[in-house]
């Protein structure tokens, strides 16, 4: 059985990965989804947002 056409193709993400470096942002992951096509930049967490108190405990913890 043939799959349908393809709803993103490797040079949408290529174009989208380019254009996120040349406007500065830095990526730490790409998510994509392969039944509507939507590529998602995901930059790291900044450092300005406000932590929950669960993750400051478990960043301690982890750093034993």
């Amino acid at each position: 059985m043939p799959r349908g056409p393809s709803p993103f193709k490797e040079a949408d993400v290529r174009r989208a990965l380019r254009g996120a470096v040349a406007a500065g942002v830095e990526i730490a992951r790409v998510e994509i989804d392969a039944r509507n096509g939507n590529i998602v930049i995901l930059t790291p967490r900044d450092p300005g947002t406000p932590v929950a108190p669960y993750d400051l405990w478990k960043a301690k913890s982890d750093a034993r």
